[in-house]
């Protein structure tokens, strides 16, 4: 986030837009608290092996990436941690952030405890690690971790959401880090609003904004309205998104309504929008995701490189 003039509070600065409002009542630190960043910092899986933290930060500085999905697990050592964050911080690599994939509102009691104890496992190293956020999913009311289900629209979905991410965020107490939930087609958070809605229920410190704009076009309108979609989040929840994830979308000829996930630059994403508004919020890491090799990847950070190059509105050095 820009700096805010001298005598401006961040109150005052806040104040003036829904968004603001309901972010301040919830008592979040906004991004890019550390000073500007006007630098593209695109990030995404490394697949060269690597000895240590230094060939780590290495391979990652190859691929032209300034932000790094984290490369530990939960049963780091106290030792490898601090190296790996020593090594990240040298060579001006963020660690966007610690996945923690899994179902922390299933039905299924069981699997519902081991996605708990995920989420606070990898909560705890995001925190350890220096990790700009830990991104999960909501979950879902469905028998498939990540599937869509009537019952997740409810409002018992919405206040099950709210306790369960209160609980993670309580038991962990994170300090330099958040808890972030990736947007959805057909779970919550599933619109700005919604996003808004959860912040301001939740209301603990150590959550934030995790956006996937591609995960919010599940309709015809929202494919060819996305540019419309993607300001609007921004201008919602922009100084609160932590990590953001890169990745495209193409609307089908076939019927019904038939949307695939593809590689950046080959579906129907308005990347110039998006990344005009990233711009906004210096710092924010953008990770390339799903993808099936190296090549692949190459390719689409080739292509988001690109349309920065030709927007003029990062410095890719």
């Amino acid at each position: 986030m820009a700096q805010q003039p001298r005598g401006v509070s961040r109150r005052t600065v806040l104040k003036g837009s829904l968004a603001g409002v309901a972010l301040a009542a919830a008592g979040v630190r906004a991004s890019g608290e550390s000073g500007p960043d006007k630098r593209l910092r695109l990030g995404g899986p490394v697949f060269e092996k690597h000895q240590d933290a230094e060939g780590w930060a290495e391979a990652v500085r190859r691929l032209g990436y300034r932000a790094a999905y984290c490369p530990l697990g939960p049963t780091a050592s106290d030792d490898e941690v601090r190296a790996y964050e020593d090594a990240a911080r040298k060579a001006d690599i963020v660690i966007a952030e610690v996945g923690a994939w899994s179902n922390p509102i299933s039905p299924d009691e069981a699997t519902r405890k081991a996605a708990l104890e995920k989420c606070r496992t990898n909560l705890a190293l995001a925190d350890r690690i220096g990790a700009r956020c830990c991104v999960n999913i909501a979950g879902s009311l469905s028998d498939v971790w990540d599937g869509p289900a009537a019952a997740n629209f409810t409002q018992e979905a919405f206040d099950l959401i709210v306790e369960t991410t209160r609980s993670i965020i309580d038991a962990v107490k994170p300090t330099r880090t958040y808890f972030a939930l990736e947007t959805m087609p057909w779970a919550y958070p599933d619109s700005p609003d919604c996003y808004l809605r959860l912040f301001k229920a939740i209301d603990r410190k150590g959550f934030a904004v995790h956006l996937d704009p591609v995960n919010l076009v599940c309709s015809p309108q929202r494919y060819y309205g996305n540019g419309d979609l993607i300001r609007e989040c921004f201008e919602k929840l922009g100084p609160y998104i932590r990590s953001c994830h890169a990745k495209d979308i193409l609307l089908q000829t076939k019927l019904t309504t038939h949307l695939d996930e593809v590689r950046p630059g080959t579906g129907g994403l308005d990347y110039a929008v998006f990344l005009k508004e990233l711009s906004r919020f210096p710092g924010t890491p953008l990770m390339i995701e799903h993808l099936p090799n190296a090549e692949e990847y190459r390719q689409a950070a080739e292509h988001i490189r690109g349309v920065a190059k030709g927007l003029g509105i990062f410095d890719l050095s």
